[in-house]
């Protein structure tokens, strides 16, 4: 909440790809679609392809693994076609994705290959539709192949894009990660108000929210590189490239064993940034990066630089906490059950006091506003009432400068925090013109550490708005990810969120967070497609609640003619089980 919001979702979804202040109309053009759980990661992008046919050397097979939705592989008008691509070592094949042009196949099947020359069929259909299709496949091999026997038209067989989607066949290639803490140095480093310490060892620091840039003064130019000095001789295959938008669509993996002579292996002219897995095959005490051409107009960016194999002299990077089981037992909880016109509990909760951010016009006041009701309630009111030598942004309405609102906001910093695990809210939320309640987590470090916004991680577990009554949102922001390009989704519930109450929850992991309304799942991240879509995954750390309910903002707009206070945000518990 400390900026504005979301993305994507399921069931009655409206989706809210790039939603907040200044795009606020967004929420009005949202259309209904429809969230995949993600199996395994992306694992064709860039990987040898072979075709039984082209059309022409402007439609080649390696058109249809590149990422590019503008460039695509068609063949000769005949049948049967083929297309196959290999993966480098055997994987298990869980998924695939065909997105193709009009001409597209009617009858076709998948197969499985070890050796590109036995094949084993894992899907076949007659009734092609064309389209974007998602198929869902269980099986192992190194090769997949579509082989098409029916055409929808009198064209070839043509296709945008050719995704498999999958694992490693009995788990990750021997090893581990060698280059956590190891000396790295570059071609140039970014140190200004823009990217400020953006050195090279930020790549290889595992905090997936701090990163190495080229210098903005002379590192915007090709090549642009950064080196990894593992400590002694190592067997490499895997290295893993988490971009930040400014990323090279144009590199090499190389090794060396002297700093001096380097050896490639591997090479791209289509890299699509995000996140990258290469498998790889080398020996050396140096990997380097080389960027020979850059995505855009700065220069090279990376939040990760991960380099995997055996040998080496390696620092084990910090243990990840212990996964939860869901639903996990109550470990942490408010019930609220206080007297009436009693505090909240101050061993468990702290008022924030103030003015507000994102251009909120409430003064949040020492729990004025933040009273339980002797019925087993916390209520957080938001009234119009003037705070004397306060500063907000101006009041519409009045026109003032002094604050003409005052509000509550309560966090648990200091007092409890948590790293995964399932966290509910039973909220009645308040609903007006220009209100903005809230239940969300922020990361400890942002007070233990001094660690900015958005690098500490934002989990809007609910936000609501009140010119949009129905529907409620959740939310993530960090750094490659925040405020209008959030990545998250709206439901609407069908009825005023205001109407009753609902329980407002997430299940978290390491590997995805799952968001719910009244025990129903609308929403779910999965890490892998994050990191290869979005961003870096800046969730494995402890995070605290905050509950408030704000009167303006970016987000919902001012309060205006319309406007009805006070509004009570009534939250009849707040309960974390691991």
């Amino acid at each position: 909440m400390l900026t504005s919001r979301p993305a994507r979702h399921r069931r009655r979804l409206a989706v809210l790809g790039v939603v907040a202040g200044v795009v606020l109309s967004l929420l009005q053009a949202a259309s209904t679609t429809s969230v995949a759980h993600a199996a395994g990661p992306l694992i064709s992008r860039g990987r040898p392809v072979t075709a039984s046919s082209s059309e022409s050397a402007a439609f080649p097979a390696s058109a249809a693994v590149d990422g590019d939705p503008g460039t695509r592989w068609s063949s000769l008008f005949s049948d049967p076609q083929w297309l196959q691509v290999d993966l480098g070592s055997r994987h298990t094949v869980d998924r695939v994705v065909l997105t193709w042009e009009a001409a597209h196949a009617t009858a076709f099947t998948l197969q499985l290959s070890d050796d590109g020359t036995s094949w084993r069929t894992a899907h076949t259909t007659t009734t092609g539709t064309g389209g974007t299709q998602t198929i869902t496949l269980s099986g192992t091999g190194r090769h997949v192949r579509l082989d098409a026997t029916a055409r929808a038209t009198q064209y070839g067989y043509s296709l945008w894009e050719f995704e498999v989607f999958g694992t490693r066949a009995g788990g990750p290639a021997p090893g581990g990660l060698l280059s956590h803490a190891k000396p790295a140095t570059a071609s140039t480093r970014q140190d200004d108000a823009h990217c400020g310490g953006c050195t090279p060892e930020k790549a290889v620091d595992s905090d997936p929210a701090t990163r190495w840039a080229t210098s903005s003064t002379d590192g915007w130019v090709d090549p642009g590189w950064i080196r990894i000095d593992l400590g002694a001789p190592a067997t490499i295959n895997r290295v893993v490239l988490q971009w930040d938008p400014a990323f090279a669509t144009a590199y090499q993996i190389q090794v060396s064993d002297d700093d001096v002579t380097w050896r490639t292996v591997h090479s791209t002219t289509t890299g699509r940034g995000f996140k990258e897995t290469l498998a790889v095959s080398g020996t050396g005490r140096y990997v380097r990066m080389y960027g020979t051409a850059r995505s855009n107009g700065y220069g090279y960016s990376l939040w990760e630089f991960q380099v995997y194999g055996t040998g080496g002299d390696p620092i084990a990077p910090p243990a990840l906490p212990p996964a939860p089981n869901f639903p996990g037992r109550l470990v942490w909880s408010d019930e609220f059950d206080g007297p009436a016109g009693a505090a909240p509990d101050a061993s468990r909760w702290t008022p924030e006091t103030g003015p507000g951010v994102n251009n909120e016009l409430q003064y949040y006041t020492d729990n004025r506003n933040a009273k339980q009701d002797g019925n087993g309630n916390l209520v957080l009111q938001a009234r119009r009432e003037v705070t004397p030598g306060s500063a907000c942004p101006p009041d519409p309405i009045s026109g003032s400068t002094t604050c003409q609102y005052t509000s509550a906001r309560l966090n648990t910093a200091g007092k409890y925090s948590f790293t995964y695990g399932h966290v509910e809210a039973r909220i009645r939320v308040s609903s007006t013109q220009g209100l903005w309640p809230a239940f969300w987590l922020l990361g400890q470090n942002f007070f233990d550490s001094g660690t900015p916004w958005p690098a500490c991680g934002e989990i809007d577990v609910m936000e609501h708005v009140g010119r949009s009554p129905n529907l409620v949102h959740s939310t993530l922001h960090a750094p490659a990810y925040h405020g209008a390009g959030g990545y998250g989704a709206a439901l609407d519930l069908g009825a005023p969120a205001a109407a009753a109450f609902h329980v407002f929850a997430v299940d978290w992991d390491s590997t995805r967070m799952t968001f719910t309304v009244d025990g129903e799942p609308f929403f779910t991240v999965n890490r892998d497609e994050l990191e290869t879509t979005r961003g870096p995954w800046v969730y494995d750390h402890p995070f605290f609640i905050i509950l408030n309910n704000a009167v303006g903002g970016d987000f919902p707009g001012p309060p205006g003619a319309g406007t009805v206070l006070p509004q009570d945000m009534v939250i009849d518990y707040v309960r974390v089980f691991q």
